[in-house]
Parts: C-alpha cells; structure tokens; sequence
C-alpha cells in the first residue's frame, strides 16, 4: 500500500502558513463560511426538502411537480400558497429548510413597504423588490465563490502554458507572444462586454468564458520569468545533453519548480476575480438580472439610501469577504517565500 508523506520542503511551507495566524484563521473562517453556504438550497429556499402526501414522498427541490398532484390545478406548484400547504399539512406533512425564501422568492405580504425593514419573517430586511435579503447574500456568497473559483483555475492552463513556451524557447517565440499579449491587454474589457451583452443574453457561462480570455495573461508573464530563469540551469543543460525531448525538460523538470511561484499567486488572482465579478454586477454589466451576488447587494444599497441596511448588509458582506482573502494570500505569500 502507497504511503503518502509530504516532501520536507511542503511541511515547511505548512508550518510557515500556520504560523501566520492571521492567514491562518482567516483560512478556516473562509472555509466555513463556503461550506455553509455550497448547500444553500439547503438552508434557505421556497421549496420543501421532503414531502409525505397520501403516503407518497415528495423532492420539490429536485423534481418540479405540477399543482393537480396536491389537488391543485396549476402548471408550477407554489408551496408557500395557503391552500396547497393547508392540503398537504391536512395529509401528510412537509420539511422546510431553515429559511423559508428563495433567492428570487418574493414576500408578497411585507410589514412595511418595500425595501422593508429587518424582521422576524426576513432577518435581513428585503430588497426593493421584496425578495430576502439573508437568502440572497447567501446564495450570492456561494455564486462569487464559485465563479472566482472557476476562473482563476481555468486561467492558470492557458497562463502557464503560453508562459512556459515564451520563457523556455525564446527568441521569436517570446517576441511574438509578448507584442500579443500587449495589444490583448489593450483590448477594452467593458465596451465588449456591452458588445457582447447587446448581441447574447447574458449568463454565468458566457460572462465566465469571456473574462477567461483576458485573465490568463498575468499568469503568463510569471510563469515566462521562471522558465525563462530555469531554462540556463545546469541539470536543464544535462537534459538536453542526455536527448530528453524538449516537451519532457518542461514537464518533469521545470513545471515544478515554476509552480510554486504560480501557487503563491493564486490567492491574488482569486481576489482579483472576486473583485472583477463585484464590480461588473455593481455597474450592471455582469451576471443576468436578478442573479444573486455580492455586487448587485451594493447596488440594492446604492439605489436605497434610504434603507440603510441594504448599504450596511451589502458593504459588509464584501468587506468581510475580501479581508479574509487577502489574509489568506498573505499567509500563502509567506509560505512560499524564499530563505
């Protein structure tokens, strides 16, 4: 059976992240708050996790079933209805997440008018289209996350490729890719983006797809200086000597050692993604209408200043959720600083 053991050089990198306490606790609180909210459907929504109707089971959260099969007669069963609850309540029972709101479900029967005041029914208070505020932020957390998540890891593939390839080759190779990647990096990013959005309905995928032709080039240029660091180094030099194929030298030889510059950059490039995708939803160029994240909470408080705690909810959630990132980059940083 394999034993698995950390190399020396990686416990020392884990002892020197934990001893920066601040990333290191920041690390934890960040996790927590993902895991909570990964399952927000879960947690927070205006479908019931199980239904037991005239002895049958029900699963509204993965199966749309139509109101005829609780003696309604509509095409889209609205579980929060009187009627369907009092018809399912009178023969069987119902579980409920913890919150019963959606992330676009609307308080039909506010307090106050809407945006309304925080309240036992919405914690949070709603929007000025009364949705809950408290599902939206956690659905919104769980959408920048994983947005910034698949951005900055699909970024790093085309980054360290064309990186690789500018640092180890040289000559015309990296001539050419540069000139590239600064007429690319001229491009201006928002005016297509509202090309774009004009020609396409806008979506998850689509604005994921279009910021990955952009995001890759910071990496590139770190990878192009370790390779291009790397390439005169003597066991390289013995490599080529010996016939290693020039695809190998790179693979086996010089992509672990560029690596650990690119690792220590990823909490930078995650924070960067995090706080592109905030910005677009700020100004309304990112996710569709009516999403939920972080950006379109500054926007609620922006468009409310008279609802103060659409500012306050939207403000913090960012705040806290930027500081513990840099925490985490900074501890990363000192992890794998050089000796």
């Amino acid at each position: 059976m394999y034993n698995f053991r950390l190399s020396a050089i990686a416990r020392r990198r884990i002892r020197r992240f934990r001893a920066n306490r601040r990333g290191y606790v920041s690390l934890w609180i960040f996790l927590l708050l993902t895991v909570i909210t990964f399952p927000a459907e879960l947690i927070t929504n205006d479908k019931p996790l199980v239904i037991r109707y005239k002895g049958e089971f029900f699963f509204p959260l993965f199966v749309d079933y139509p109101e005829s099969v609780f003696g309604g007669f509509l095409a889209v069963t609205d579980y929060r209805d009187p009627f369907i609850r009092e018809e399912i309540e009178a023969n069987g029972r119902m579980i409920w997440p913890l919150f019963k709101y959606g992330c676009r479900t609307i308080n039909r029967n506010p307090d106050t008018p809407v945006p309304s005041s925080p309240s036992r029914e919405n914690p949070l208070g709603t929007d000025n289209q009364s949705r809950d505020v408290l599902a939206r932020l956690i659905y919104g957390f769980r959408t920048t996350i994983l947005f910034s998540s698949f951005l900055t890891l699909f970024s790093y593939i085309p980054g360290i490729i064309t990186g690789a390839a500018q640092g180890y080759f040289g000559g015309a190779v990296d001539l050419v890719f540069q000139r590239f990647i600064e007429i690319w990096n001229g491009l201006p990013l928002l005016f297509i983006l509202i090309i774009l959005f004009g020609m396409f309905s806008p979506g998850f995928w689509l604005l994921l797809g279009i910021l990955l032709l952009f995001n890759w080039t910071g990496l590139s240029g770190i990878a192009r200086a370790e390779f291009l660091r790397a390439r005169n180094f003597t066991y390289v030099k013995a490599a080529r000597a010996l016939g290693v194929s020039d695809f190998n030298i790179m693979r086996k030889h010089m992509l672990p050692n560029a690596m650990a510059a690119a690792l220590s950059l990823l909490p930078f490039t995650f924070i960067g993604a995090v706080t592109m995708l905030i910005a677009l939803d700020f100004i309304g160029f990112g996710l569709p209408p009516g999403s939920a994240s972080l950006g379109e909470l500054l926007a609620q408080g922006r468009a409310n200043l008279h609802a103060p705690w659409l500012g306050i909810v939207g403000f913090l959630s960012v705040a806290i959720t930027l500081v513990l990132i840099v925490f985490i980059s900074e501890g990363v940083r000192d992890a794998f600083r050089k000796c």
